[in-house]
């Protein structure tokens, strides 16, 4: 039997680590004949580097999302008269949009993309999110796009102070007083460009997340939710605890069955006087994602299998409460001659040190 191809992207593991890593280790637990493909766009990332049950057969330099899907596309097929694609596994939010451009391209290349629709990746974006989470009855703090300081001061006001101010993609920082507006939209839109949010500030008393499955027609596969023990200075989730919350799992299939989601989903959520508010829709895995799959919910998979056999959902197990996780760090050792060839010849075979 011909190996399965997967092209997974987001492999750096370092202080700010990205999903990859997880998706591969999870897939590689069930499915021993897979040719796993690292999309990269660093030369550096540590995820290249590693020979553990989450490493990459082969690597490839990608250029970077902003250069757009004509760029993409030309790419995946200069690797393709190489290296077969049968599924790829974006896991970085901006790689999204250019694969939705490409969607029927990729098609036609017999390539399948676990994403949603274009619809439901732009009705949870950021700007939307808290008018989606009101038509379906979900709490969320209230947020006001600004594209311009004058804009972000009268919806502070409008709120009410203090207030977030958040990047379009990423990034957010607190505003307590009108003075500190400049400053902090300066600061957000220097990030991405573009507009900034402006968020009503919850009183945090939990920093919780469920990450999960949506198959397209409304239902939710299969999810993990969590209560977030320890953050890294970033915000990253660095240690997590599974809980059973009805609130936050009444919200999440709302959400998904408003959206009619396909593909990976991560749903934040504040806990607050005022109950449990969603504050952040992800359209991907997090890098916690192998944690559920070592407690018989493994998503990444259930994610493929539903690639190749569209229309059928999978039975994944629901997670045992109090079931939790913690990171840790290791060295990884490369050879000059890899770091050379990948970043000379934009490939490389990803094959162990001599011990």
């Amino acid at each position: 039997m011909k190996p399965l191809n997967i092209a997974v992207s987001a492999l750096h593991r370092g202080e700010n680590p990205q999903p990859g890593p997880s998706v591969i280790k999870s897939i590689r637990r069930v499915r021993s004949n897979v040719n796993v493909i690292g999309f990269s766009y660093d030369s550096l990332d540590s995820g290249l580097y590693t020979y553990d049950d989450d490493h990459v057969d082969t690597a490839f330099l990608m250029p970077y999302p902003g250069k757009g899907p004509k760029i993409l596309l030309e790419r995946i097929d200069e690797i393709l008269k190489t290296c077969p694609i049968d599924i790829i596994v974006p896991n970085q939010d901006f790689e999204i949009p250019n694969y939705l451009d490409l969607q029927n391209d990729l098609k036609d290349r017999d390539i399948r993309v676990g994403i949603p629709s274009r619809k439901a990746f732009e009705q949870r974006d950021k700007e939307n999110l808290y008018k989606l989470c009101k038509s379906v009855g979900a709490k969320s703090p209230k947020t006001i796009l600004a594209n311009s300081i004058e804009d972000a001061q009268i919806a502070a006001e409008e709120i009410g102070y203090p207030v977030m101010l958040k990047g379009r993609m990423y990034g957010a920082a607190q505003a307590n007083t009108p003075a500190d507006v400049p400053g902090v939209y300066h600061k957000m839109q220097s990030l991405w460009g573009g507009h900034v949010l402006v968020q009503a500030l919850i009183e945090s008393k939990d920093e919780l997340s469920v990450i999960g499955l949506g198959d397209g027609q409304g239902n939710v596969v299969g999810s993990c939710s969590i209560r977030k023990i320890l953050l890294t200075h970033n915000g990253k989730t660095f240690s997590g605890i599974v809980i059973r919350n009805p609130e936050m799992t009444r919200a999440t299939e709302k959400i998904i069955k408003k959206l009619k989601w396909f593909g990976p989903f991560e749903i934040e959520f504040i806990g607050s006087d005022r109950g449990y508010e969603v504050i952040e829709m992800n359209p991907r895995f997090p890098s916690w994602v192998d944690f559920p799959s070592q407690i018989k919910c493994n998503l990444p998979n259930a994610l493929v299998s539903m690639l190749v056999s569209p229309g059928k959902s999978p039975a994944i197990a629901e997670c045992e409460p109090g079931k939790f996780f913690v990171r840790h760090c290791v060295d990884l050792a490369g050879d000059l001659r890899q770091l050379a060839h990948l970043v000379d010849k934009g490939v490389v075979k990803c094959t162990a040190l001599p011990r």
